[in-house]
């Protein structure tokens, strides 16, 4: 496996390398930065290539987490698109140097920023390849200036190097169909970023609900600004938990406690579940200003539905399609402070049914059911390899 992330972190990765593993596959993760300290789950091997340091010197510190002025804010929004560029060049140059002395069956390709060298790896080596798209890439979330030409040159990559590999995976019907149109890719798998069913922990939470719980990065387009507006127009308290060493938090975190939100740092799952459970209502948002927005199926969603919590959830296309399927929450207008309590109101008015509806809905949506695809896909790569 090829990911540009520090893998510690990244579930999608984790999980589905664990669900290989259980089917007998012993797997190999190359990932970006990787903590000393992590240890990976038995049955996988973690190795870390590193991201350089861009334009930035060696000797300069990361801007990310900084309160900048007005005219380095605009510098870094200028050059920001060329340095991400030389970062993930760089790395992309020194996970190839580690993973092509290595033995492997299978190439697996986590998102745009592997799919050239897991293209090439596939090729030298002469094994399938499997492009596992965990958002529409060209539409994703940016603080930077826009790039149409490096966009149109990553699409026609996308479209070329996909073609080739022996199964696409996405995480969500939208994306699955806008692959087939845009790129041209005739069948796209969908394994979403589901939770592990378990039991049923719908019977842990609290009913009245004591709180509200958002667990997640903390940044830019995420409508914590209007959870920050709502925070005191209700009786419920709001909790942030979340990394938040970032230049948006950096500006908004101290408004948001000034304004009676609590701010937590990053926890494990098993306490964030916990802290869900605590509360009886998730906050479940993004913007509407991005296309890999208006498509994602986040975390978020499915770590609710593991903790058996109903959720306050912003009505953007995909993500308002599947609770509105399911019944398992209540939806508001993004970037209406006004909607959204109205939504909080609704949800505590009925809140012991959107439980009995999230119980309802965790089989369907957990990821018993997706790593289940996930090895069908697996089984059907390797069975059109064999001579």
């Amino acid at each position: 496996m090829l990911v540009a992330t520090s893998v510690a972190r990244d579930t999608r990765v984790l999980r589905e390398a664990q669900a290989l593993v259980d089917d007998g596959f012993v797997v190999t993760i190359v990932g970006r930065n990787v903590p000393a300290d992590f240890e990976p789950p038995q049955g996988i091997t973690v190795l870390s290539a590193s991201g350089g340091t861009g334009l930035r010197p060696s000797s300069m510190g990361s801007l990310t987490t900084k309160k900048l002025p007005p005219h380095m804010t605009l510098l870094r929004w200028f050059l920001l698109p060329q340095h991400r560029k030389r970062s993930f060049g760089a790395w992309a140059n020194e996970a190839y140097a580690i993973a092509s002395p290595l033995e492997f069956r299978v190439v697996h390709a986590h998102d745009f920023t592997t799919l050239g060298i897991g293209h090439r790896l596939a090729q030298e080596h002469g094994v399938p390849y499997i492009y596992d798209s965990h958002e529409w890439w060209l539409g994703r979330q940016r603080q930077y200036r826009p790039t149409p030409i490096w966009d149109r040159k990553e699409a026609i990559a996308e479209a070329q190097w996909a073609s080739h590999a022996a199964a696409v995976i996405t995480v969500g019907e939208s994306i699955a169909e806008l692959m087939q149109r845009e790129r041209g890719l005739e069948k796209v798998f969908v394994v979403r970023n589901s939770f592990p069913g378990g039991s049923d922990n719908s019977k842990k939470v609290v009913t009245p609900p004591k709180g509200i719980i958002y667990a997640g990065r903390i940044d830019a387009y995420r409508e914590l600004e209007v959870s920050m507006d709502v925070a005191q127009k209700i009786t419920l308290p709001i909790c942030w938990m979340g990394e938040h060493e970032n230049q948006w938090a950096a500006k908004h975190v101290p408004r948001a406690r000034k304004m009676g939100v609590e701010v937590l740092s990053s926890q494990p799952i098993e306490a964030v579940t916990k802290a869900m459970q605590n509360a009886g209502l998730v906050l479940v948002t993004h913007s509407n200003r991005f296309e890999s927005h208006r498509l994602a199926l986040p975390n978020k969603l499915f770590h609710a539905i593991h903790a058996g919590v109903p959720m306050i959830a912003t009505d953007v296309t995909e993500l308002a399609r599947v609770v509105r399927q399911y019944d398992i929450g209540e939806l508001y207008e993004p970037g209406n402070s006004k909607s959204m309590e109205e939504a909080i109101s609704r949800a505590i008015g009925r809140h012991s049914e959107l439980i009995a509806n999230v119980r309802a809905a965790r089989t369907e949506l957990s990821w018993d059911a997706d790593a289940q695809v996930l090895r069908e896909i697996y089984a059907q790569v390797l069975k059109e390899e064999q001579p």
